[in-house]
């Protein structure tokens, strides 16, 4: 992992970032292009916003959460046996809206 790391230092990748975008009159926002590069996101590229009152925004490649929920239906996903019915009930709900969310992108396409 820190040959990796270095790697990346040498080619110029950061594996941090941070930085501040303002938000536009129509509520849209740039991505910074270090962060575009740090996550290889491209023009055209779906990304899920995920909003929590308490722990704020993220946003994340579609991908990354389509496998998610691909694993979670395949049956690959092992749910902690100490999680109660109510919480894998969550994840089950959260992997549906994601392949609903993934249907929605591959419909516009």
């Amino acid at each position: 992992m820190k040959n990796e790391d270095k790697e990346k230092r040498e080619n110029g990748i950061q594996d941090k970032y941070m930085g501040s975008v303002k938000v536009g009159a129509k509520g849209q926002i740039v991505i910074p292009k270090e962060a575009r590069e740090m996550f290889n996101i491209e023009p055209g590229d779906t990304l899920l916003l995920l909003a929590d009152v308490e722990r704020g925004i993220a946003i994340q490649r579609l991908d990354y959460f389509d496998k998610m929920a691909d694993e979670i239906f395949s049956g690959k996903y092992k749910p902690d046996r100490n999680e109660n019915n109510e919480n894998n009930e969550h994840l089950t709900e959260f992997a549906k809206e994601i392949k609903n969310v993934s249907k929605m992108e591959d419909e516009g396409k």
